[in-house]
Formats: C-alpha cells, structure tokens, sequence
C-alpha cells in the first residue's frame, strides 16, 4: 500500500523522485486513435521528466517566478508537458479551453486571460495559427507560442526554482455556473494534501491504474485524475473529450483495455453510458477492474448510479465500485466520497426537505431519492444557516462550509471575493472556513448536497432544487433524456416557474404541443407547483460552463430579455407582460 503523499515537500520534489526511482515505467499515455494498434502515445517517468524541463528551460528564460502562463492546448500530451512545465519552471499555470468559435466561449478565454494577467499563451503546433488569430482579434499582449515545436527549450539548460509548499502552481478558474470565473490560487501543499486526501478516503495506491476523458483543463480531469496518478507514480490513460462524447462506449473500452482501476466522470456521463452502450457491446467489456467510479461536479442522481451497475453488471462492474464524490476548485477538487461499498441513498420527505429538513419518507408517501457523499475525513466541515452564520444540527440542510489544507489562498487578485468567501467565521466566531455555495446536510455521518445557494427555487414559501425538476422531466420525457434544461423563477410580480429544456427528434407541431402539456402535468404532479412558461430548445443551446453545468442564471437572463429562440414555447399571460422584462 502506498504510504502518504505528505513526505516529500513539494509537487515537484515528488515527481522528480518518481523519475529516478521507476524511470521507464509509463507515466501518462493519450489514446488519439481507438481502432488503430499503434493509436497510442506514452512516456515514462523519466521522458517525462525531460519534458517537463525542456518546456521549463524556455518559461525560466523567458518568464519571473511567478508569472502567468496561459495553457490553450487541445487534449494530448502536449497539455501535460506544458503543466509540468510551468511547475518545474516556478511559473503559475492557467489552464483553459481553447477560445472556440462561439462569441461566449471567447469571452470567457479572454477574461481568463485578461484576470490572470497572462504574459505568455502555449499552444501545440496545429492550434498556434487559431491562438495566434484570437490574441489579435481580442487585442491581448499576449506572445504565443508551440509548446511541442522543435527546438523548443533545452532540458540541459533547466535549473531547479527554489519552491516551497506555499508556493503557487496553477489558478484554476471556477466554471462559473453562477458568475464570472474567478482564478482559484492552489500550490504545491494544496496538492499534495487533496491528492492524499483522495488516497486515503477511497484506497488508492501505486498500483491504481488511472484514466478519462475529462479535459484536463478542468479541476476534476487535472487535480482529481491525472497529478493523483503521477503523485502515485502510478500510469494515468487518456482521452478526448470529444470521442467520449461521439462514442461513449469508447472510455469503457479503454477502462477494460488498459484495466484502469479509477476513473472519474460527472453523473451525465453514466446516464449517456446507459442509454447509448447496447446490451450486446457491453456484454463484451471487462469492467470488473475498474473499482472506483468517481461521480461528481454535477447533482449525483440515485437513478443513474442504479441503472449503471444494472445495465453494465453483465460486464463483471459490482455496484460497491460507485464512488459518488463531492468537491469544488476552491478546495482544490476533492471534499468527500468513498468506494468499496454500494452507494448510499437515502429517501426522504420531499414536503420536509422544502423545509430544511431530511425526513424519512412515510411508507407509500411520496419520495425524493438523496445520494450520500461519506464524510470528510480531512476536512472541518460544518452545516451552517447563511444568513445568521449559525451551525445546525445533524439532519437540517444549510450551507455546506469547509477548512483544512486543501482549501486554495483565495481567487487571484480579487481580495473582497476572497474575503466574503474564504474567510467565513461562525455565529460563534470560529474559522475561517471557506464557504462552499452548496446546501446540504450531514445526516447518518454522510454528507448530503441537496443543491446550490444561487439556483434555489422558493415558491410560496417552498425551497425547490432546480436540478431535481429537470432530473424528473428527462426521466418521463424520453425525447428530453441526456439532453440539457435550465429551470428557474421570475417574478410576475410573484415568483413564477420557466422551464427551458432542450429536445431532440424532428416533432410535429401537435407532438411539440403534447410534450410541452405533458412536462406541466409533470412538474404539478411530481412537485405540486405549476409551470408558467415551458420554452423547447435546440439542442446546445443551453449554456453551459467549460465543465458542463447548465448556467441557469445566464439562461435566465436570456430569457428575461427576450434573446432566446425556442423551437415552441408556451407561456402563461404573466409571462408575456412588458414590465417582466424590466425585472432583474
């Protein structure tokens, strides 16, 4: 078994110890081409290594300590070589997603960019033209660069920077499903302490084969799957994001090829496992390896991780290896979650939890299903009224609030953010803990999240989450399922519902119609709360965070301002007055 990942004192002591104890083992292999022999490219520990300080030579050269560094490479090994780069070289690294093509996706590259006060942007060779154009149309002073061009930096001419545990690595921008991405600051004791508190929580060790398709520009790619593996000196297999997305069936093929023992993925993805992967491919796969399946970074539904362990039971996948997680970028990634035994769900009064309250349900009453995220072992983790700071008791749901060594400095340069969010103290004056934004409850020793803050529905005094209402619409609409809603509430003048829900399928008029009718009887029946408005989308137009949560509050505006173009829509005479549209 591994010991802790506390011994050495920084990332990069730790990875370099790895490079001279285990230097041709495999490190990290990226899969481009799933149906080809030789569709795989892999380096050891010690290729690695001298990647990592041959990219570090030319940021030494050109860069101070400290400076920013932009990483907009497309999935492969070039981002992974560019990241330890930068942590070998001293400098902060900024993941992020390419710009893209769409004005919204720019935007946030941009602010990114401009907020982190970048001076230098990587890229790989295909995409330096694309980078290259963007900085000139954004008007960034930004000098870009190909990471993975010949002759760039000289691992000979690398020096070892004088690092210590305090010392930053990365910010890592929060998705911004509720307001603008803001750069979390996380060093190297951030790390190392959330990777060994991953470790421990779930039973992971040097033999944990590790591997996805989440991009690692995201916290749960980056910080909960690829550094945990090199961290171990384990091997991390990867993938794109996109030939997940084409065809799901390919990560579980590389899980059972590759025999990866942990893998992460948010609750969609599952979903999508379950209705795309027919019986017959997965009755060809061997998943009795994978032991961790992590679930997280988006609400866990109960549903989901059953018909997963059902439809992929014949593949040899044992429902104890569901490790349903919680977590967040300003904790680093990982908060709480546990393998090695069947997920934890609990059904309770959904009339008591619209009271803050988890209830057991009353035999044949109605029932809302609430995953468990185990405890947090290495975190102080408090439940706490936010509007008085006051701690509640087990089985009241409040705000979630955390501390412990993972929790990052505060978001770069935004000192009052950092304060009202990382500096919390209870009614009672102890902290600081970092407010999470989430409600749950602590209930049986396990952690609930019930939903967040920001997204939280009241209706004549009721509290409704809005991902359980899209939940329970694409689970009765199948012309909605895996696909994206956004449910949220106006004032008109009292707070209405407006449901947003992309569908698929060429309908008629009169079927667009039925389904509109029968996502309302949907929402009365299930929830007792009437619809106002009902507006069907296409798909992708829902907008969604560089991580795949909805930004219902973006939704919502677009809304309020009459920019969206629903392929039908329904909306109660309320809805339709001017002075709505004058509402914030």
């Amino acid at each position: 078994m591994t010991g802790s990942l506390l011994r050495d004192p920084t990332a990069l002591r730790l990875l370099r110890r790895h490079a001279a104890e285990r230097p041709g083992q495999d490190a990290v292999t990226f899969v481009h081409d799933h149906d080809s022999a030789d569709g795989e490219q892999t380096l050891g520990y010690a290729a690695l290594d001298a990647e990592a300080a041959r990219v570090a030579s030319w940021l030494q050269e050109h860069c101070a300590p400290g400076d920013r560094v932009l990483l907009l490479h497309p999935p492969g090994l070039p981002f992974v070589t560019a990241f330890l780069g930068c942590l070998y070289a001293g400098v902060v690294a900024v993941p992020s997603p390419m710009p893209g093509h769409f004005a919204h996706q720019q935007r946030r590259t941009t602010g990114m960019a401009a907020d982190a006060g970048a001076r230098i942007a990587l890229t790989d060779t295909g995409q330096l033209p694309e980078v290259q154009r963007w900085i000139t149309e954004q008007g960034l002073g930004l000098r870009a660069e190909a990471s993975d061009a010949p002759g760039f930096g000289d691992a000979a001419a690398w020096r070892e920077p004088p690092v210590d545990a305090r010392d930053l690595v990365l910010l890592q921008y929060t998705s911004g499903s509720t307001g603008d991405p803001k750069g979390v600051m996380i060093g190297h004791g951030n790390l190392l302490h959330n990777a060994d508190s991953l470790r421990r929580s779930l039973g992971l060790d040097e033999h944990t084969r590790f591997g996805g398709w989440i991009p690692l520009y995201h916290d749960m790619g980056l910080m909960g799957q690829l550094l945990p593996a090199l961290f171990l000196g384990s091997t991390c297999v990867l993938m794109s994001p996109m030939a997940f997305l084409k065809r799901p069936h390919q990560w579980l093929s590389m899980i059972d090829r590759h025999g990866l023992g942990y893998s992460a993925a948010p609750n969609f993805a599952y979903e999508l496992c379950v209705r795309k992967v027919t019986a017959e491919r997965a009755a060809a796969l061997d998943l009795s390896r994978w032991r961790f399946a992590a679930n997280g970074s988006e609400p866990i539904q109960a549903s989901t991780l059953r018909g997963f362990a059902e439809h992929f039971a014949v593949s040899g996948f044992r429902p104890e290896a569901l490790a349903p997680c919680y977590g967040m970028a300003e904790a680093t990634v990982f908060i709480s979650g546990r393998a090695g035994r069947p997920p934890v769900v609990r059904r309770v009064d959904p009339g008591a939890l619209e009271k803050d309250e988890l209830r057991p349900a009353a035999p044949g009453g109605p029932v809302r299903e609430l995953v468990g995220c185990a405890d947090a072992p290495d975190f102080d983790v408090r439940v706490v009224d936010p509007a008085t700071s006051r701690e509640l008791p087990d089985g009241t749901t409040g705000e979630i609030w955390v501390r412990g060594e993972s929790v990052g400095a505060g978001y770069w340069g935004r000192a009052e953010a950092s304060a009202e969010t990382f500096a919390a103290r209870t009614a009672r004056g102890e902290g600081p803990y970092l407010r999470t934004g989430d409600l749950g409850a602590r209930y049986d020793g396990e952690l609930f999240v019930t939903g967040r803050i920001k997204d939280l529905l009241i209706i004549h005094g009721r509290n409704l989450h809005p991902h359980d209402l899209e939940h329970e619409l694409r689970l009765r609409h199948p012309a909605l399922a895996t696909l994206a809603g956004a449910v949220f509430s106006v004032p008109a003048p009292h707070e209405e519902i407006v449901v947003l829900h992309e569908i698929r399928g060429r309908l008629t008029p009169e079927e667009l119609t039925e389904t509109v009718r029968g996502m309302r009887r949907t929402v009365l029946r299930e929830f007792g709360v009437h619809a106002a408005g009902v507006l069907l989308m296409r798909p992708g137009t829902i907008h969604r965070t560089s991580s795949g949560k909805v930004r219902r509050s973006r939704m919502r505006r677009l809304f309020l301002d009459g920019a969206l173009a629903p392929v039908h829509q329904e909306l109660d005479p309320v809805l339709a007055a001017p002075a709505l549209r004058e509402r914030p």
